[in-house]
Protein backbone atom coordinates (compact mmCIF):
# COMPACT_ATOMS: atom_id res chain seq x y z
CA UNK A 1 0.00 0.00 0.00
CA UNK A 2 2.74 2.20 0.94
CA UNK A 3 4.27 1.55 -2.43
CA UNK A 4 0.99 2.46 -4.46
CA UNK A 5 0.43 5.47 -2.68
CA UNK A 6 4.46 7.25 -2.88
CA UNK A 7 3.77 5.82 -6.60
CA UNK A 8 0.80 8.07 -7.12
CA UNK A 9 2.15 10.97 -4.92
CA UNK A 10 5.20 11.10 -7.12
CA UNK A 11 2.89 11.23 -10.10
CA UNK A 12 0.88 13.75 -8.93
CA UNK A 13 3.70 15.96 -7.66
CA UNK A 14 5.26 15.62 -11.32
CA UNK A 15 2.35 16.25 -13.17
CA UNK A 16 1.57 19.69 -11.36
CA UNK A 17 5.50 20.58 -11.52
CA UNK A 18 6.40 18.66 -14.61
CA UNK A 19 9.65 19.30 -13.71
CA UNK A 20 11.48 22.67 -15.36
CA UNK A 21 8.59 25.59 -16.10
CA UNK A 22 7.80 25.03 -20.27
CA UNK A 23 11.04 26.63 -22.24
CA UNK A 24 11.44 26.24 -25.60
CA UNK A 25 9.66 26.09 -29.39
CA UNK A 26 6.90 23.78 -29.15
CA UNK A 27 7.13 20.35 -30.02
CA UNK A 28 4.86 19.26 -32.79
CA UNK A 29 3.20 15.58 -32.67
CA UNK A 30 0.62 13.95 -34.99
CA UNK A 31 -1.33 11.30 -32.79
CA UNK A 32 -2.60 9.43 -35.39
CA UNK A 33 -6.39 8.09 -35.71
CA UNK A 34 -6.26 4.30 -33.57
CA UNK A 35 -3.44 4.93 -31.96
CA UNK A 36 -3.25 3.21 -28.50
CA UNK A 37 -2.44 4.81 -25.29
CA UNK A 38 1.15 3.43 -25.19
CA UNK A 39 1.98 3.96 -28.26
CA UNK A 40 0.92 7.75 -27.64
CA UNK A 41 3.20 7.89 -24.49
CA UNK A 42 5.56 6.47 -26.64
CA UNK A 43 5.45 9.05 -28.58
CA UNK A 44 5.67 11.72 -25.75
CA UNK A 45 8.91 10.02 -24.62
CA UNK A 46 10.68 9.98 -27.84
CA UNK A 47 10.13 14.13 -27.81
CA UNK A 48 11.17 14.32 -24.84
CA UNK A 49 8.14 15.69 -23.81
CA UNK A 50 7.22 13.33 -20.78
CA UNK A 51 10.29 11.65 -18.88
CA UNK A 52 8.14 8.78 -16.66
CA UNK A 53 6.45 7.14 -18.90
CA UNK A 54 5.27 4.07 -16.93
CA UNK A 55 4.01 7.01 -13.98
CA UNK A 56 2.21 8.82 -17.11
CA UNK A 57 -0.25 6.43 -17.70
CA UNK A 58 -0.95 5.39 -14.39
CA UNK A 59 -1.79 8.82 -14.16
CA UNK A 60 -3.86 9.25 -17.14
CA UNK A 61 -5.72 6.20 -16.34
CA UNK A 62 -6.22 7.33 -12.81
CA UNK A 63 -7.57 10.48 -14.52
CA UNK A 64 -9.93 8.43 -16.59
CA UNK A 65 -8.05 10.03 -19.50
CA UNK A 66 -5.91 7.01 -21.23
CA UNK A 67 -8.87 6.28 -23.70
CA UNK A 68 -10.03 9.80 -24.36
CA UNK A 69 -7.37 10.92 -26.18
CA UNK A 70 -7.97 12.52 -29.70
CA UNK A 71 -6.33 11.87 -33.39
CA UNK A 72 -4.48 15.31 -34.66
CA UNK A 73 -1.44 17.23 -34.44
CA UNK A 74 -0.39 19.26 -31.25
CA UNK A 75 2.45 21.48 -30.21
CA UNK A 76 3.15 21.35 -26.75
CA UNK A 77 6.68 22.64 -24.92
CA UNK A 78 8.99 20.42 -23.18
CA UNK A 79 8.27 20.81 -19.71
CA UNK A 80 4.36 21.63 -20.08
CA UNK A 81 2.53 19.65 -16.75
CA UNK A 82 1.21 16.27 -16.80
CA UNK A 83 -2.23 17.83 -16.83
CA UNK A 84 -1.98 19.93 -19.58
CA UNK A 85 -0.68 17.66 -22.11
CA UNK A 86 -3.47 15.36 -21.27
CA UNK A 87 -6.29 18.43 -21.44
CA UNK A 88 -4.73 19.17 -24.82
CA UNK A 89 -5.01 15.60 -26.07
CA UNK A 90 -8.33 15.01 -24.77
CA UNK A 91 -10.03 17.71 -25.81
CA UNK A 92 -8.52 18.22 -28.98
CA UNK A 93 -6.71 21.24 -28.87
CA UNK A 94 -4.96 20.73 -32.18
CA UNK A 95 -2.72 23.15 -34.08
CA UNK A 96 -4.70 24.86 -36.51
CA UNK A 97 -4.13 27.15 -39.30
CA UNK A 98 -6.09 30.39 -39.99
CA UNK A 99 -7.46 30.91 -43.41
CA UNK A 100 -8.87 34.20 -44.41
CA UNK A 101 -11.36 35.01 -46.75
CA UNK A 102 -11.57 38.87 -47.90
CA UNK A 103 -14.66 40.50 -48.73
CA UNK A 104 -15.87 40.55 -51.73
CA UNK A 105 -13.65 37.14 -53.27
CA UNK A 106 -15.70 34.56 -55.05
CA UNK A 107 -15.80 30.96 -54.98
CA UNK A 108 -12.94 30.66 -57.67
CA UNK A 109 -10.52 32.89 -55.29
CA UNK A 110 -11.57 31.00 -52.77
CA UNK A 111 -10.31 27.62 -54.05
CA UNK A 112 -6.89 28.10 -53.80
CA UNK A 113 -7.09 28.79 -49.81
CA UNK A 114 -9.43 25.83 -49.22
CA UNK A 115 -7.04 24.03 -51.09
CA UNK A 116 -3.96 25.33 -48.13
CA UNK A 117 -6.35 24.10 -45.09
CA UNK A 118 -7.85 20.51 -46.79
CA UNK A 119 -4.14 19.48 -48.32
CA UNK A 120 -6.75 18.65 -51.37
CA UNK A 121 -5.57 19.84 -54.64
CA UNK A 122 -7.70 22.36 -55.96
CA UNK A 123 -8.82 20.18 -59.01
CA UNK A 124 -10.69 18.41 -55.96
CA UNK A 125 -11.80 21.44 -54.72
CA UNK A 126 -13.41 22.26 -57.90
CA UNK A 127 -15.05 19.10 -58.15
CA UNK A 128 -16.43 18.60 -55.02
CA UNK A 129 -18.17 22.96 -55.07
CA UNK A 130 -19.77 21.67 -58.68
CA UNK A 131 -21.72 18.38 -56.95
CA UNK A 132 -25.26 19.49 -57.23
CA UNK A 133 -26.40 18.06 -53.98
CA UNK A 134 -24.52 21.19 -52.18
CA UNK A 135 -27.33 22.68 -52.36
CA UNK A 136 -29.76 20.78 -51.16
CA UNK A 137 -27.26 19.95 -47.70
CA UNK A 138 -26.97 23.41 -46.63
CA UNK A 139 -30.83 25.06 -48.21
CA UNK A 140 -28.73 28.22 -49.15
CA UNK A 141 -31.19 30.52 -51.16
CA UNK A 142 -29.32 31.29 -54.01
CA UNK A 143 -28.53 28.82 -56.94
CA UNK A 144 -25.40 27.45 -55.35
CA UNK A 145 -22.70 28.46 -52.55
CA UNK A 146 -21.32 31.48 -54.33
CA UNK A 147 -22.23 34.46 -52.02
CA UNK A 148 -23.16 32.64 -48.59
CA UNK A 149 -19.64 31.43 -47.82
CA UNK A 150 -18.48 34.29 -45.15
CA UNK A 151 -15.96 36.49 -45.54
CA UNK A 152 -14.16 36.08 -42.09
CA UNK A 153 -10.70 34.44 -40.72
CA UNK A 154 -11.52 30.98 -39.77
CA UNK A 155 -9.14 28.13 -37.67
CA UNK A 156 -9.05 24.65 -38.78
CA UNK A 157 -6.95 21.76 -38.30
CA UNK A 158 -4.28 21.32 -41.34
CA UNK A 159 -5.96 18.66 -43.86
CA UNK A 160 -9.56 19.40 -42.18
CA UNK A 161 -12.48 17.91 -44.34
CA UNK A 162 -13.45 20.36 -46.71
CA UNK A 163 -17.62 19.86 -45.59
CA UNK A 164 -16.12 21.16 -42.12
CA UNK A 165 -14.83 24.35 -43.85
CA UNK A 166 -17.68 25.07 -45.60
CA UNK A 167 -20.24 24.62 -42.85
CA UNK A 168 -18.23 26.88 -40.74
CA UNK A 169 -19.03 29.39 -43.43
CA UNK A 170 -22.05 29.20 -44.06
CA UNK A 171 -22.64 29.04 -40.28
CA UNK A 172 -21.10 32.05 -39.71
CA UNK A 173 -23.10 33.60 -42.82
CA UNK A 174 -26.25 32.55 -40.49
CA UNK A 175 -25.46 34.05 -37.13
CA UNK A 176 -24.83 37.42 -39.43
CA UNK A 177 -28.58 37.60 -40.27
CA UNK A 178 -29.99 38.23 -36.56
CA UNK A 179 -33.32 39.70 -35.96
CA UNK A 180 -32.25 42.94 -36.62
CA UNK A 181 -31.21 42.50 -40.13
CA UNK A 182 -34.07 39.90 -40.27
CA UNK A 183 -36.80 42.40 -39.42
CA UNK A 184 -35.37 45.12 -41.69
CA UNK A 185 -35.12 42.45 -44.69
CA UNK A 186 -39.41 41.97 -44.41
CA UNK A 187 -39.86 45.96 -43.73
CA UNK A 188 -37.73 45.69 -47.23
CA UNK A 189 -40.19 43.12 -48.99
CA UNK A 190 -36.91 41.57 -50.58
CA UNK A 191 -35.92 37.72 -49.78
CA UNK A 192 -32.65 36.78 -48.40
CA UNK A 193 -31.18 35.75 -51.69
CA UNK A 194 -32.34 38.85 -53.24
CA UNK A 195 -31.08 41.06 -50.54
CA UNK A 196 -27.76 39.15 -50.73
CA UNK A 197 -27.50 39.50 -54.33
CA UNK A 198 -27.82 43.12 -54.29
CA UNK A 199 -24.94 43.15 -51.39
CA UNK A 200 -22.39 41.25 -53.68
CA UNK A 201 -22.81 43.43 -56.15
CA UNK A 202 -22.78 46.59 -53.76
CA UNK A 203 -19.24 45.09 -52.63
CA UNK A 204 -18.24 44.60 -55.88
CA UNK A 205 -18.36 48.37 -56.66
CA UNK A 206 -17.27 49.55 -53.62
CA UNK A 207 -13.85 50.67 -52.92
CA UNK A 208 -14.97 52.91 -49.89
CA UNK A 209 -17.12 51.33 -47.25
CA UNK A 210 -18.68 54.94 -46.61
CA UNK A 211 -19.92 55.58 -49.95
CA UNK A 212 -22.27 51.67 -50.06
CA UNK A 213 -25.05 52.85 -48.75
CA UNK A 214 -24.98 55.49 -51.62
CA UNK A 215 -24.07 52.60 -54.08
CA UNK A 216 -27.18 51.14 -52.37
CA UNK A 217 -29.72 53.73 -52.92
CA UNK A 218 -28.78 53.69 -56.98
CA UNK A 219 -29.73 50.39 -57.31
CA UNK A 220 -32.62 50.30 -54.86
CA UNK A 221 -34.08 53.73 -56.63
CA UNK A 222 -33.17 51.40 -60.38
CA UNK A 223 -35.15 48.18 -58.71
CA UNK A 224 -38.07 50.44 -57.98
CA UNK A 225 -38.26 52.21 -61.37
CA UNK A 226 -37.69 49.09 -63.48
CA UNK A 227 -34.57 50.56 -64.57
CA UNK A 228 -31.44 48.25 -65.99
CA UNK A 229 -29.06 48.00 -63.04
CA UNK A 230 -26.29 48.21 -65.30
CA UNK A 231 -23.49 46.88 -62.57
CA UNK A 232 -19.90 45.99 -64.17
CA UNK A 233 -19.11 43.49 -61.83
CA UNK A 234 -22.37 41.41 -63.11
CA UNK A 235 -20.57 41.29 -66.28
CA UNK A 236 -17.09 40.62 -65.47
CA UNK A 237 -18.65 37.65 -63.48
CA UNK A 238 -19.96 36.76 -66.31
CA UNK A 239 -16.74 36.79 -68.30
CA UNK A 240 -15.35 34.56 -65.61
CA UNK A 241 -13.27 37.26 -64.21
CA UNK A 242 -12.03 40.74 -63.45
CA UNK A 243 -10.30 42.50 -66.69
CA UNK A 244 -8.13 45.68 -66.57
CA UNK A 245 -10.92 47.10 -68.94
CA UNK A 246 -14.41 46.13 -69.66
CA UNK A 247 -14.92 47.24 -73.58
CA UNK A 248 -18.12 46.92 -75.38
CA UNK A 249 -17.27 44.07 -77.40
CA UNK A 250 -16.86 42.02 -74.26
CA UNK A 251 -20.07 42.41 -72.86
CA UNK A 252 -22.06 41.67 -76.14
CA UNK A 253 -20.16 38.66 -76.05
CA UNK A 254 -22.13 37.44 -72.46
CA UNK A 255 -25.30 39.57 -74.07
CA UNK A 256 -27.87 36.63 -73.46
CA UNK A 257 -25.94 35.54 -69.95
CA UNK A 258 -28.31 35.69 -66.95
CA UNK A 259 -26.25 37.75 -65.14
CA UNK A 260 -25.81 40.10 -67.66
CA UNK A 261 -27.01 43.08 -65.96
CA UNK A 262 -26.88 45.56 -69.01
CA UNK A 263 -29.23 43.28 -71.33
CA UNK A 264 -31.04 41.50 -68.29
CA UNK A 265 -33.56 43.44 -65.72
CA UNK A 266 -33.61 43.30 -62.26
CA UNK A 267 -31.72 41.12 -60.32
CA UNK A 268 -29.28 38.64 -61.50
CA UNK A 269 -30.15 35.28 -60.84
CA UNK A 270 -27.60 34.85 -57.22
CA UNK A 271 -24.73 36.90 -55.77
CA UNK A 272 -21.49 37.49 -57.02
CA UNK A 273 -19.21 37.47 -54.69
CA UNK A 274 -19.05 36.58 -50.71
CA UNK A 275 -20.90 40.47 -49.46
CA UNK A 276 -19.39 41.50 -45.82
CA UNK A 277 -21.56 42.48 -42.75
CA UNK A 278 -21.14 46.38 -44.44
CA UNK A 279 -22.23 45.60 -47.53
CA UNK A 280 -25.17 43.32 -46.08
CA UNK A 281 -26.19 46.60 -44.11
CA UNK A 282 -25.83 49.13 -46.71
CA UNK A 283 -28.20 46.69 -48.69
CA UNK A 284 -30.18 46.84 -46.23
CA UNK A 285 -30.35 50.44 -45.39
CA UNK A 286 -29.49 52.40 -48.53
CA UNK A 287 -29.40 56.29 -48.25
CA UNK A 288 -32.31 58.70 -48.54
CA UNK A 289 -31.22 59.73 -52.09
CA UNK A 290 -32.64 59.94 -55.42
CA UNK A 291 -28.93 58.99 -57.36
CA UNK A 292 -29.70 57.42 -60.44
CA UNK A 293 -26.03 56.69 -61.47
CA UNK A 294 -22.83 56.59 -60.55
CA UNK A 295 -19.48 56.58 -61.94
CA UNK A 296 -16.02 55.62 -60.87
CA UNK A 297 -13.26 58.26 -60.00
CA UNK A 298 -9.48 57.11 -60.59
CA UNK A 299 -8.98 57.05 -56.79
CA UNK A 300 -11.72 54.83 -56.34
CA UNK A 301 -14.46 56.89 -55.19
CA UNK A 302 -17.46 57.70 -57.23
CA UNK A 303 -19.66 60.65 -58.71
CA UNK A 304 -23.33 60.27 -58.29
CA UNK A 305 -26.03 61.75 -60.04
CA UNK A 306 -29.39 62.22 -60.41
CA UNK A 307 -29.69 63.11 -64.45
CA UNK A 308 -28.39 61.05 -67.26
CA UNK A 309 -27.15 64.66 -68.12
CA UNK A 310 -25.40 64.67 -64.85
CA UNK A 311 -23.45 61.34 -65.26
CA UNK A 312 -22.60 62.45 -68.95
CA UNK A 313 -20.70 65.18 -67.43
CA UNK A 314 -19.57 63.48 -64.07
CA UNK A 315 -18.20 60.67 -66.49
CA UNK A 316 -16.33 63.05 -68.91
CA UNK A 317 -14.53 64.37 -65.64
CA UNK A 318 -13.24 60.93 -64.77
CA UNK A 319 -12.05 60.67 -67.75
CA UNK A 320 -10.23 63.80 -67.51
CA UNK A 321 -8.81 63.09 -64.20
CA UNK A 322 -7.48 59.59 -65.45
CA UNK A 323 -6.09 61.24 -68.74
CA UNK A 324 -4.27 63.83 -66.60
CA UNK A 325 -2.81 60.70 -63.91
CA UNK A 326 -1.98 58.46 -67.58
CA UNK A 327 0.15 62.26 -68.46
CA UNK A 328 1.99 62.74 -64.99
CA UNK A 329 2.93 59.08 -65.11
CA UNK A 330 4.64 59.37 -68.24
CA UNK A 331 6.48 62.35 -67.38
Amino acid sequence: MMQLLSVLFLAFFLSVCGGAPPAGEPIEITIPSGATFREVVDTLESRGLVGAPLLFRIYARLRDSDTQVRSGSYAIRPGTEWSTILRDLTEGRVVTMAMTIPEGFTLRQMKERFSEVTHLSQDSVTSWLAQESLHGIWSVPGPGLEGYLFPDTYHFAPGVPLEEVISAMIQRYREVWGPERLTRLAELEMDEGELTTLASIIQAEARLTEEMPLISAVYHNRLRIGYLLQADPTVLYALGGPRERLLYAAMDSVADHPYNTYTHRGLPPGPICAPGQAALDAALNPADVDFLYFVARPDGSHIFSRTLIEHNRARTQAREERDRLEREGRD
